[in-house]
């Protein structure tokens, strides 16, 4: 029997980071005056692009570790570091800038296209979601071991259409207030997932401290 507990853990994480909720008000603003058939292209275009990054972190995570020579243990307090900052900022109900930062909202603010930057990279899948997956792909050593990491990956990725295709209906119901807990809570979530990488990690460096 496969113990299934890792997996949900992984999955619960990669939603906390994501955060589709939390997005919901930029996705809200830089679309603001699109058409709606112009705006569901946008969030089935940010889905797939989520999707498609994250998959691609998990396939190759383990090779760009090893390509510049970088142990999972330092790999995992540097991670473990960058979540905790934006877990910081998520329970202030921010953006965090290691995410978004306002000159990169300001440079998009006209383009037609915003669906893949910043949108998809990187509000949603940004460095915390792609560590995230890259400490995961490590530790994946059999063919269904990926399959439930893919799995898990598509998931996020049609929670994130979900959340963008009723992006409208989100807002008017949670209101400003409503998002902002549910961000609040993804952001505690988070710390504590930044506390264990970088425990972890310590642990991976210095084994004696086990």
């Amino acid at each position: 029997m496969v113990d299934l507990s890792g997996y949900i853990k992984f999955l619960v994480s990669l939603l906390a980071i994501v955060n589709p909720i939390g997005a919901i008000p930029i996705f809200i603003s830089l679309s603001d005056g699109y058409a709606p058939q112009h705006r569901a292209k946008i969030a089935k275009i940010t889905a797939l692009s989520v999707t498609v990054i994250l998959l691609t972190s998990l396939m190759f995570g383990e090779i760009i570790l090893e390509f510049f020579g970088i142990t999972i243990g330092s790999f995992r307090i540097g991670g473990g570091i960058l979540l905790l900052l934006m877990a910081i900022s998520m329970l202030q109900a921010k953006t965090s800038r290691a995410v978004h930062t306002a000159d990169e909202a300001q440079e998009t603010a006209d383009k037609d296209s915003i669906a893949v930057v910043p949108l998809a990279i990187p509000l949603l899948a940004g460095p915390g979601a792609i560590s995230t997956v890259i400490v995961y792909a490590y530790k994946v050593q059999t063919f269904r071991q990926f399959a439930i990491g893919g799995t898990s990956i598509v998931i996020v990725g049609a929670t994130v259409l979900l959340a963008l295709l009723a992006a409208p209906h989100i807002a008017s119901r949670l209101g400003r207030t409503g998002i902002n807990i549910v961000t609040r809570i993804m952001g505690l979530i988070l710390a504590a997932v930044a506390v264990e990488f970088i425990t972890n990690g310590i642990k991976n460096l210095f084994p004696m401290l086990s």
